[in-house]
């Protein structure tokens, strides 16, 4: 199970890395579907999997890359998903006390990964046809910020395919854009949402050897992402991301019919 664990981290982070989702939308419902920990614990490794891939994203971006972080509207998400991160961790510990199951809180996150997916697979096919706008007001980027850090720190996702919708849709950037920018607008969210969990004495139990090993491949990953991202057309990365939201809709119904279940 441990290479299981290695691999799903490395080819989640590649991924993640590559379209800007971060990869905990790929690693959570897949450990999810294994059985093999509760929802907590794999909410927990998948944050620091995506954290440990989006500080070397955001890192080699940064020194080399030739898309550019937009940091006057980025840096305002990001610090709205930094409170946003820390509410979706409230959240979800309320959720999971009024719910007093495990399986039910996995249920509720599946099912609205479900439609939070299956939104972003709709808008990414029909994105030629939609009006972008280009904000820059920076109550309104601080205010998005905080409702992206409530989602991907309640889902335990690390940010998700609904950075990119919110990047392209309000601020008219280009796939390869919005993806670098959601990689660092995740960076500031994981960070806030592993302090809460610290802070709060909230760590689940969880094994070292595991944990090791997927910040290893969320390092790992997010190299070779950063690498092919410079390398394939726009297009490439929008076919590869749709592709995917559609498996991990599969994926996710089965997670909710088996937690329900």
């Amino acid at each position: 199970m441990l290479i299981v664990f290695l691999l799903v981290s490395f080819f989640s982070s590649l991924v993640g890395s590559i379209c800007g989702i971060g990869g905990g939308v790929i690693i959570k419902p897949v450990l999810d579907a294994t059985g093999t920990m509760s929802v907590t614990a794999i909410s927990f490794l998948s944050g620091c999997t995506v954290l440990s891939m989006s500080i070397i994203s955001v890192a080699k971006a940064m020194k080399n890359s030739t898309v550019k972080i937009n940091t006057k509207i980025t840096t305002w998400l990001a610090i709205g998903s930094v409170l946003g991160g820390m509410t979706g961790k409230v959240m979800f510990q309320i959720v999971k006390e009024v719910l007093q199951n495990e399986n039910r809180t996995g249920a509720v996150q599946s099912i609205v990964m479900i439609f939070i997916t299956l939104g972003t697979l709709i808008y990414t096919a029909k994105k030629n046809d939609i009006k972008t706008h280009n904000f820059e007001n920076k109550i309104l980027c601080f205010i998005i910020g905080v409702i992206l850090g409530i989602l991907s720190s309640f889902l335990g996702i690390g940010g998700g395919p609904i950075n990119l919708v919110i990047l392209i849709f309000f601020f008219s950037m280009t796939t390869k854009e919005a993806a670098i920018n959601s990689i660092y607008i995740i960076l500031f969210s994981q960070i806030a949402s592993l302090l809460h969990t610290i802070l709060a004495r909230k760590i689940p139990e969880v094994s070292v050897l595991y944990l090791g090993l997927m910040v290893l491949g969320g390092v790992c990953g997010g190299m070779a992402g950063s690498i092919v991202n410079k390398k394939i057309s726009e297009e490439k990365v929008d076919k590869l991301f749709m592709g995917l939201m559609l498996v991990i809709v599969f994926i996710n119904i089965y997670n909710a019919y088996v937690f329900m279940k």
